[in-house]
């Protein structure tokens, strides 16, 4: 079986006592995680990247499965064939090109490591004292003076909506009217 997709990964396997000539293994949620098929000698196994990752997800040990659960930063979703790409015309040494591919990974991954290291948590106090200030704010003083400017201020909504509808509102109206007859024509000379 030649696979041509990345996430798919090959094995041959050797099984003598192997009863069925078509067996699967499934995952608790009920979704197929390895296929097995062929003869009783000579077997293919073929397992997808996917499973994989949800079979990492589900173990006990696995401190945070899904860092970006509402997709925050898929902005940053970088790969090096984003980055550099070069056309069919011009083309480096296969080396180089490999060893460019190997160090962009490696040097992204070190220096993110090294700078999170560094900033995780102080930027995480920081922020985590921020927004619980700014909650705190908003619970405690802002809704509350709001609530009561929309309980108090209900008579000044009423008159004001009087003011606007018997005063300005015909005021505006017949300025409306008569500014609506002009028409401008813009000629060239």
């Amino acid at each position: 079986m030649a696979t041509e997709d990345k996430g798919m990964a090959e094995t041959r396997l050797n099984l003598e006592d192997m009863e069925e000539q078509e067996k699967s293994l499934w995952f608790p949620s009920g979704e197929p995680a390895v296929k097995v098929t062929g003869e009783k000698t000579d077997v293919e196994l073929e397992v997808r990247s996917e499973d994989l990752d949800r079979a990492r997800s589900d173990c006990p040990w696995s401190v945070v499965q899904d860092r970006d659960p509402k997709g925050v930063n898929k902005c940053l979703k970088v790969t090096f064939e984003d980055v550099i790409a070069e056309p069919p015309s011009v083309r480096s040494f296969d080396k180089v090109w490999i060893w460019s591919h190997a160090l962009f990974k490696v040097s992204r991954l070190w220096c993110y490591r090294l700078i999170s290291l560094l900033l995780a948590v102080p930027v995480s106090l920081a922020a985590g004292l921020l927004f619980a200030l700014l909650s705190c704010l908003h619970i405690w003083l802002i809704m509350p003076c709001v609530q009561l400017l929309l309980i108090n201020m209900l008579w000044v909504r009423t008159v004001w909506a009087g003011v606007l509808n018997t005063a300005i509102g015909p005021f505006f109206t017949s300025i409306g009217k008569c500014c609506g007859s002009i028409n401008v024509r813009l000629a060239r000379d």
